[in-house]
């Protein structure tokens, strides 16, 4: 009896990190995983369902349908909205291939995040680069600070 709830609890430890299938005896198997791994693959089946709405209209650019279902994307210029969508779709590919369902989703969202911040105003500014690099002494370890 210890040995299976061991072997159990073994189980649910491997399904944090991965899905892991169980074999029954009397029915079918049964797939266990983390909810973050649950949501992710039903994150990309949205994406996918966009997606293929997406590529089987023939109305306009690929950026201009994706905008579309995407509204966010009207924040980026032209040519990163063109950028956007061909990443978006080369990530999704990947994602589908390799059942990684992150690929797409960080890809989406890096997307989504750079559009809010154009969005918001940020990147607007010139950036002053700094043309001198100043070397930084290592910090010493005989200061430490003690729990007491």
């Amino acid at each position: 009896m210890l040995a299976s709830v061991v072997f159990a609890l073994d189980v649910f430890v491997a399904a944090m990190g991965h899905p892991v299938r169980v074999t029954r005896r009397d029915g079918e198997a049964v797939v266990l995983m983390s909810e973050s791994t649950d949501q992710a693959r039903v994150s990309l089946l949205g994406l996918a369902a966009q997606l293929v709405a997406v590529s089987t209209s023939t109305e306009g650019s690929l950026a201009l349908r994706m905008s579309d279902r995407f509204p966010w994307m009207l924040a980026l210029s032209p040519a990163d909205q063109e950028s956007c969508a061909n990443d978006i779709l080369t990530a999704a590919q990947a994602s589908f291939v390799t059942n990684q369902p992150h690929l797409a989703i960080a890809e989406l969202t890096s997307w989504r995040e750079t559009a809010t911040a154009i969005a918001a105003g940020l990147g607007a500014e010139p950036v002053e680069w700094l043309d001198d690099s100043e070397s930084v002494e290592r910090p010493s370890t005989h200061g430490k600070i003690r729990k007491g």
